[in-house]
């Protein structure tokens, strides 16, 4: 594989490689298997594939976060080598290479700037908006890969590849997980040893309501997975909704699920001063 950090050594590669369709797999780096099974899935479809590596500023609504975020490029570059081929590219680009100057372009998605991680994280899509329709500008796929744990963020690039005209494929990829469950996370290794043992319930709460959907409206279920994961101790649920892949309103009741739709458990927990996300399909009654 060969590295580059600019966006020209970029372009040059591809337009050498005068392959097609072309790959990408954007990352903030911290690479774990999550990261490698799309690389993986990406290699499969695609005779070239582009992964970046770049930690975005316009995304973090709080600095000590951004400040904080694992950064590991040594063992980034380790991990890639074993999936990535001789032709395909890493882009390792510095801020200015994404934001030659600063980057006001303000995005606008309805409902999903309204609901669960938007509510929390004021500005965070619009931030996540910009660095990929900017990526998308540099790199020019035919195809992407995003994991399905930022499951709010897929449903957030799909609209913008919609309203941006922009012909690229979104692929969402499953969720990889740890032994125990949890969704693997470049913020998993910032927990405190402690907390990690015992994160194992997020998913386990989780399962649980997508069992206790058959008999159980969904205050009920809510109630069940905050106090679950809340009983353990050290963990705080920021919210736990129902809501569909699409528009993603939150339900109220069970009643309110559309045959024909996918529906999906969102959660977002704090395990200490570590905040963490993860999500499980429901079964449609």
């Amino acid at each position: 594989m060969e590295t580059v950090r600019t966006v020209r050594k970029l372009r040059t590669a591809l337009r050498s490689a005068k392959l097609s369709p072309v790959g990408f797999v954007p990352t903030m780096g911290a690479l774990h298997k999550g990261h490698l099974s799309l690389v993986s899935n990406a290699t499969e479809s695609c005779p070239v594939v582009v992964v970046s590596i770049f930690v975005n500023p316009t995304q973090f609504n709080d600095r000590n976060d951004l400040k904080n975020y694992p950064r590991t490029p040594e063992s980034d570059l380790d991990l890639l080598r074993g999936v990535m081929r001789e032709r395909d590219i890493v882009f390792m680009p510095e801020d200015k290479e994404i934001y030659p100057e600063e980057d006001s372009r303000d995005f606008r998605f309805g409902n999903l700037d309204n609901v669960m991680e938007a509510l929390h994280r004021p500005g965070h899509f619009n931030g996540v908006a910009q660095v990929v329709s900017r990526l998308f500008d540099i790199v020019k796929p035919d195809k992407a890969w995003f994991g399905q744990k930022d499951f709010q963020q897929l449903a957030v690039i799909r609209e913008l590849v919609k309203q941006t005209g922009n012909k690229v494929e979104i692929i969402g990829n499953p969720i990889i997980r740890e032994d125990d469950g949890l969704a693997m996370s470049s913020r998993n290794r910032l927990l405190d040893p402690e907390l990690r043992a015992k994160a194992g319930i997020i998913y386990s709460a989780l399962s649980d309501a997508a069992i206790m959907i058959m008999d159980n409206d969904i205050p009920a279920i809510r109630e069940h997975v905050i106090k679950k994961i809340e009983n353990a101790g050290g963990f705080s649920v920021e919210y736990y909704e129902i809501a569909d892949d699409i528009e993603l309103k939150p339900l109220h009741t069970k009643n309110e699920m559309e045959r024909g739709k996918r529906y999906y458990g969102c959660i977002a927990v704090k395990a200490g001063n570590i905040r963490l996300i993860d999500n499980v399909e429901l079964p449609v009654m």
